[in-house]
């Protein structure tokens, strides 16, 4: 067993100085990533600093419209949420599509952003994996490389992002808020959050050493027809071979405006605006989502299947939303 120290505190500021003072240090907070990484040897802090009394675990309305989630709200309890369930219910459908009740209970926000891979490498500490060791080689480029990413990856990496909220949170443009270790606080459009592997996979976001989430702005509400498709290879408690968070604007059965990110095909939450661009002209807006979104996409045989996974999934989102709808019209 690993020797480590722990401590707790009150405040994000107490957090981030406590970071700053401690080397080796990790946050902790539901833990239901963290400790498995520690108990198979991948994670080793000298020192984990205990966030669950910080006061970030609420969900507030923001002058502007929309919603602050704390970096401490549960993954059950955001998916829940009133504001949530009716002003944006792609975060909802996500939400609940993740992990198992009892892990939805425990996980929070921040860390299901920031949760590391499920790549089975990663987790053999036996095998190469550049993202546990830099350097050592990708033992899934060549190997078995079904649940791998098809676009984003590099020669280095092609492991996939787990988070279904993330995607969901890619399609409603949230924003990341944090604080940095000397007091100074940021804010991060999700977008820019994670980050493609490159040469340096085991650097997998933009923040700095220490630099602590403290939650996450909603836009306000976009309205239309929200959907999560999540397709897996069986019904619970498996990740996505690929998902999708949709927001669709309609006008009698013509689509007039879509939001679109993918899940499970990346090394993030994968979304193409340009591809959403003019969307009302285009005759095949399935077809020309998915050109635009895997137009740089480099699969392997074995997962080569999630690229036609991808567009019949889009194809049956649009056509199930539209269907909504013209029923709403209709009613």
């Amino acid at each position: 067993m690993r020797r480590f120290t722990y401590e707790r505190v009150s405040t994000p500021t107490d957090a981030v100085m406590a970071f700053a003072r401690t080397a080796g240090s990790r946050y902790i907070a539901g833990g239901t990533n963290l400790i498995d990484l520690m108990k198979l040897g991948i994670e080793g802090p000298a020192h984990l600093i205990d966030i669950n009394r910080t006061g970030l675990d609420s969900v507030e309305d923001i002058p502007e419209g929309g919603l602050r989630v704390g970096a401490l709200v549960r993954n059950a309890d955001l998916a829940g949420d009133p504001r949530v369930v009716s002003g944006y219910p792609v975060l909802t459908r996500a939400l609940v599509s993740g992990a198992s009740g009892q892990l939805r209970n425990k996980a929070s926000t921040a860390g299901n952003l920031l949760q590391r891979t499920r790549c089975a490498y990663f987790y053999s500490a036996d095998l190469p994996c550049n993202k546990r060791q830099p350097g050592a080689g990708c033992a899934a480029i060549g190997g078995l490389s079904r649940g791998m990413a098809v676009v984003g990856g590099s020669a280095a990496c092609i492991a996939t992002h787990p988070s279904d909220m993330a995607v969901a949170l890619r399609a409603l443009d949230a924003i990341v808020e944090t604080i940095r270790p000397d007091g100074a606080a940021r804010s991060i459009p999700l977008a820019d959050l994670h980050l493609l592997p490159g040469k340096t996979p085991h650097i997998e976001t933009s923040l700095a050493p220490g630099e602590l989430i403290t939650g996450v702005i909603l836009p306000g509400p976009l309205g239309g027809i929200h959907r999560y498709l999540k397709l897996r290879d069986r019904a619970s408690y498996a990740f996505a071979n690929v998902s999708i968070a949709l927001v669709a604007h309609f006008e009698e059965h013509a689509l007039r405006a879509v939001r679109v990110a993918f899940g499970g095909v990346a090394p993030k939450p994968w979304r193409v605006e340009a591809a959403e661009a003019g969307i009302a002209d285009i005759p095949d807006p399935a077809g020309h989502i998915a050109d635009a979104v895997f137009a740089s996409a480099q699969p392997t045989a074995q997962n080569r299947f999630k690229l036609r996974l991808a567009r019949k999934a889009l194809t049956v989102l649009l056509d199930d939303a539209r269907a909504e709808a013209l029923g709403d019209k209709r009613t």
